[in-house]
């Protein structure tokens, strides 16, 4: 698995990290959303440079200029509720990519801290030889990713498949190692110190979901 680093160079990307952990700042649930968004339309960026191009011709009113545009054909899948924000920022950058929405989450069946990943919700677009945009902002244990990259391999076979995410913690990156190809691409923001003894990441931000969208049942 090819790993990318993003915030080891300083730059706004640090900027918007701090934000979305300072818990002053979270209080504003609408700034914490677009500063989430942001993030994916930095990380959309940097991503972009990784794809293949195409050479193409633009007529300007003056003339004609010889220039490029992206060649592969991109899926942004998110990880429902909280890969809302990050997927918005990605779709921003690459609006013609078709889209992906799959629901996984932590489920207690003895309601202590053991948990498995329940995959349901699917609406996602043909991946077959494209390249699939994997976004949600937390890399924790790294489950729940290898459990919703389980099920896209059974609707087809992407050309490429890229990771993003914003905050990781080490455990989660070994996990993905462990159980995705070497061929994957796997996005970092920030990567974390560790988990806590519920899966947690530290330092960490909190629930991004709930700090998006509000406290759930």
């Amino acid at each position: 698995m090819e790993i990318h680093y993003l915030s080891e160079k300083n730059s706004v990307l640090n900027h918007f990290l701090s934000q979305i952990r300072n818990i002053e700042v979270q209080k504003d649930s609408m700034r914490f959303r677009r500063n989430i968004e942001r993030i994916g339309e930095i990380m959309a960026y940097e991503m972009s440079q990784s794809f293949h191009y195409r050479d193409i011709e633009i007529t300007t009113p003056l003339g004609v200029k010889k220039t490029t545009e992206i060649a592969d054909q991109l899926v942004v899948c998110s990880i429902l509720r909280a890969g809302l924000t990050l997927h918005q920022g990605f779709l921003n950058y690459f609006d013609s990519a078709e889209n992906g929405f799959i629901s996984a989450y932590r489920h207690h069946p003895n309601h202590d801290d053991f948990f498995d990943i329940l995959v349901e919700y699917q609406a996602i677009a043909d991946i077959n030889g494209k390249n699939v945009l994997l976004v949600d902002p937390m890399l924790a244990t790294g489950q729940s990713i290898v459990a919703v990259y389980n099920k896209l391999m059974e609707r087809g076979t992407p050309k490429e498949l890229h990771i993003a995410v914003i905050i990781a913690a080490p455990e989660g990156i070994l996990h993905l190692k462990q159980n995705l190809p070497d061929t994957c691409h796997l996005w970092i923001a920030s990567l974390d110190e560790k988990l806590n003894d519920k899966s947690y990441i530290v330092p960490g931000i909190g629930d991004a979901g709930d700090l998006a969208y509000g406290d759930k049942l």
